[in-house]
């Protein structure tokens, strides 16, 4: 049974250190500005309807009692730049992808478990960055640069960045790709007949895979090893073919409500016989931007370059503030709603 105590009741106080049981609320007095009590003692709490707001008497004047909402859970995606591949003929490697972290879904990149959800709070403003791909070396005899990274950053607890991949390498002695989110791939070496000498970039766990060994010296001529993808590594070009290896394959995840590849490896520069493509889930030479593939070598010079990151977040579209900057993408699936972020910018959550 609810009781009810007021003005008219002749009861003013309730006695120290009461109890009310039940598992229902209590209502306390609510009303306008322009209704406070014209003498209130220190203490005294009410629900200001006017400002929406709780607010309490400190013996001066009325404070407002901060009543921040509860934070929320949201998925992530955090794509960082491709690496770019090296020289567009001959021997040069393929660039790495973006490195790659994802809660949604079973898999993130580098075939690492999903990670946990992050934890948004309400009124904080959380940046956003989108790296970008690393530049080719197009004709010249150059490493190709790593991609910038992406990442996610805001409030007390929360960091997610995600590495840019690895350049791939060139060089007639066999140099290693560089290492970043995935790696990339070794360059190709006619001075000595050990493949191990053209070594592929490292990747980075939970991120992403290495890239693939360059070919060393034969009679077909020399290449260079694929640039690691997110969901596998590069592909070692075939020692004696001539050939590039091809780039590791991309991961696919659904976290926009249907699957995207994001991170592809970059095909490597064949000495003779042709050259090396991107792996699964990117296009052949030319992936669009924001797919975070690394560069292919071959003989557009344009093509050399790393793709952009992307950054996406999925959020409860009754938590969904609006409130965002650098113009992301806003669609919704199911129950949430999902920013896509193509450009560095913000949300407020």
């Amino acid at each position: 049974m609810a009781s009810t105590i007021d003005g008219t009741t002749g009861i003013d106080k309730i006695q120290d250190n009461a109890t009310v049981s039940g598992t229902g609320g209590f209502t306390i007095p609510s009303g306008t500005t322009a209704q406070r009590p014209g003498s209130p003692s220190t203490g005294v709490l009410r629900y200001n309807t006017t400002e929406s707001s709780y607010e309490t008497y400190d013996g001066t004047e009325w404070i407002k009692i901060d009543t921040q909402s509860y934070p929320y859970a949201a998925d992530f995606l955090v794509l960082a730049g491709g690496g770019g591949s090296s020289r567009t003929d001959y021997f040069g490697g393929g660039g790495g992808g973006g490195g790659l972290r994802t809660s949604y879904g079973a898999t993130s990149g580098g075939g690492a478990s999903a990670e946990s959800q992050i934890s948004l709070v309400p009124d904080t403003t959380y940046t956003i960055t989108v790296g970008a791909g690393g530049a080719g070396a197009g004709e010249t005899y150059a490493l190709g640069v790593n991609g910038s990274n992406s990442s996610i950053t805001g409030g007390a607890a929360t960091s997610i960045t995600s590495l840019g991949g690895g350049g791939g390498n060139v060089n007639n002695t066999g140099l290693p790709g560089l290492s970043g989110g995935c790696g990339g791939g070794g360059s190709g070496d006619y001075l000595t007949s050990d493949i191990d000498v053209a070594t592929p970039g490292a990747g980075t766990s939970g991120q992403g895979y290495a890239g693939g060994y360059g070919d060393t010296a034969n009679a077909n001529g020399y290449a260079g090893g694929g640039g690691g993808g997110t969901a596998s590594v590069g592909v070692n070009t075939v020692n004696g073919s001539g050939t590039g290896g091809n780039g590791g394959n991309a991961l696919s995840v659904s976290i926009t409500g249907s699957a995207v590849y994001y991170g592809a490896g970059g095909g490597a520069g064949g000495g003779y016989y042709g050259t090396g493509i991107e792996g699964t889930g990117g296009t052949g030479w030319s992936s669009s931007a924001n797919t975070g593939s690394g560069g292919s070598a071959h003989s557009t010079p344009t093509n050399t370059n790393g793709k952009s990151g992307v950054v996406i977040l999925r959020v409860p579209t009754a938590k969904y503030s609006g409130t965002t900057t650098g113009s992301p993408t806003v669609t919704t699936s199911g129950s949430d709603t999902i920013m896509k972020f193509t450009s560095s910018g913000t949300y407020t959550a």
